[in-house]
């Protein structure tokens, strides 16, 4: 009965602010309302420049195959292009990833890294995906405990915490079904894909412009699938390879593991700043220390849960390294975690509602693993290293989600344009290797690496040259290399 009131009162709460469809045949039916732009909520930081930031809503339907039927509202920003009419390229689409990710502040903030003659050539176009932000954010509650503070360990051994965890993840799928109900099937990547068009068309464009980070790859493979002929310039920047996501979850916990063992080789490289030992194997044992003794001081609210989430985000971008050394260090010495736990994570009803959305589109966009292979798997990256992090395998709920998607997402088109490809030779996060094969479903497209580099996020974030000209020369002229390239990284981070 709860769980039939939540979804009863959730659709009710989507089709309050819908732009009914007017009469007449399917074929003719409005896909989307007008967008008009005006001020911007708190959320959305001004820009470092003279442009400003505005901000606009867009009515398009929950299920796109139904167009006559509910409708949710999609928040949009924009910040105009700086330069004259003469040097404009049109609008240029960003997504920061996730999924979950809000896009609607990342206009400003991603723009104000772009190089200037990109920032003078394109209105910068931000939204909230489906689910997310201001765009009808979902809220799976609890998600089978994983806000409690400290979490369980994330790390099962032995069968009894194995069926534990599986429990875990079966609430976690319970709690999204009630906090979600009939909306679910309708917050997948497919259909955020055509509310991208949707904003193409309110912005009067002929084609999309897309700059997509992370999952805003993935996103973009789906437009391009979707829309090939509709497909303009497109960087996928960092690419999540194009396989089921918990295949992606499983490799990406590997690549994990390497980029730790990196971690504790530089760790040890630098004894007098770190204090963790002279070695690799040091650095390990310390890392050992700590996190069990989190374990046995549950009183801090920080346990093991709370620390892998926290080495999880570290390992993806290198200048957050020497803080997690210096948290390691700090903790083995007087025993305080407060330096673990990151300082600019988000928390409270943004991360609530990210870690929700993450969940319901991984189990929207394709198949489910099964329990057993769950357990399986678990089981071989514990012989890899019994201390995996397991923190990126978000699509293990989905082994228990009540509803099944009817096919993978489409990705990638042979009838789409060459699309530009860019990665870090050892980026944890998305894996190089995704980006070559996502290749595969793009013929004539080119992949940019950033060789001897070891962070998530390459253009306009990692301050390369080489990667910025090549990338903005294919923005602004279309210009796509005539073969792969491959850029010179910064290589392991200096100590501060």
């Amino acid at each position: 009965m709860i769980r039939t009131v939540r979804r009863a009162a959730l659709l009710c709460a989507l089709t309050a602010v819908a732009v009914t469809a007017p009469p007449g045949p399917p074929a003719l039916a409005v896909k989307a309302s007008a967008l008009h732009f005006g001020g911007c909520p708190d959320s959305v930081p001004a820009p470092p420049t003279p442009e400003r930031v505005e901000c606009g809503r867009l009515s398009v339907p929950l299920d796109w195959d139904r167009p006559r039927g509910p409708r949710i509202e999609i928040a949009v920003s924009r910040v105009r292009a700086s330069g004259p009419a003469a040097e404009r390229r049109g609008a240029l689409l960003v997504n920061p990833g996730g999924p979950g990710g809000s896009g609607l502040p990342y206009a400003v903030t991603k723009r104000a890294k772009l190089p200037e003659r990109v920032r003078r050539a394109y209105d910068v176009i931000g939204f909230d995906p489906r689910g997310v932000g201001r765009s009808a954010p979902v809220d799976c509650g609890r998600m089978g405990g994983l806000f409690g503070s400290p979490g369980p360990e994330p790390v099962p051994v032995g069968p009894v915490a194995e069926r534990a965890y599986l429990g875990s993840l079966r609430g976690l799928a319970d709690d999204c079904a009630a906090g979600g109900g009939d909306v679910l099937p309708y917050l997948s990547t497919e259909q955020t894909a055509r509310d991208m068009d949707a904003i193409r068309e309110a912005l009067g464009e002929r084609r999309t412009n897309f700059l997509g980070v992370s999952y805003g790859t993935y996103l973009g493979a789906a437009y391009a699938a979707r829309f090939p002929r509709r497909t303009g310039r497109m960087v996928l920047d960092s690419v999540v390879g194009p396989w089921d996501w918990y295949d992606f979850d499983v490799i990406q916990s590997r690549a994990l593991l390497r980029q730790r063992d990196t971690f504790f080789e530089w760790a040890g490289s630098h004894a007098d700043r770190f204090g963790l030992g002279g070695s690799a194997a040091d650095a390990r044992r310390a890392y050992v220390r700590v996190r069990a003794g989190l374990d046995a001081r549950p009183e801090q609210g920080f346990g093991p849960s709370e620390f892998d989430r926290a080495v999880y985000r570290a390992l993806g971008r290198t200048e957050r390294w020497a803080g997690l050394a210096d948290g390691l260090r700090s903790y083995l010495r007087d025993g305080n975690a407060d330096a673990l736990r990151p300082a600019d994570a988000f928390d409270g009803a943004e991360s609530r509602n990210y870690e929700a959305a993450n969940r319901i589109v991984k189990c929207a966009d394709g198949p489910a693993p099964t329990p057993r292979r769950i357990v399986a798997d678990i089981r071989r990256t514990r012989r890899l290293d019994e201390r995996p992090v397991l923190t990126g395998m978000e699509a293990s709920a989905c082994a228990y989600w009540h509803h099944r998607p009817g096919r993978p997402t489409p990705l990638g088109s042979s009838q789409a344009p060459a699309i530009l490809l860019v990665g870090s030779a050892h980026d944890p996060v998305t894996p190089i290797e995704g980006a070559y094969e996502m290749r595969r479903r793009l013929p004539g497209s080119r992949v940019i690496r950033l060789d001897d580099d070891y962070s998530h996020g390459v253009f306009a974030s990692r301050g390369n040259g080489c990667v910025d000209e090549a990338v903005s020369a294919y923005l602004m002229d279309g210009h796509m290399p005539a073969s792969d390239v491959r850029c010179s990284g910064p290589g392991l981070p200096t100590v501060p």
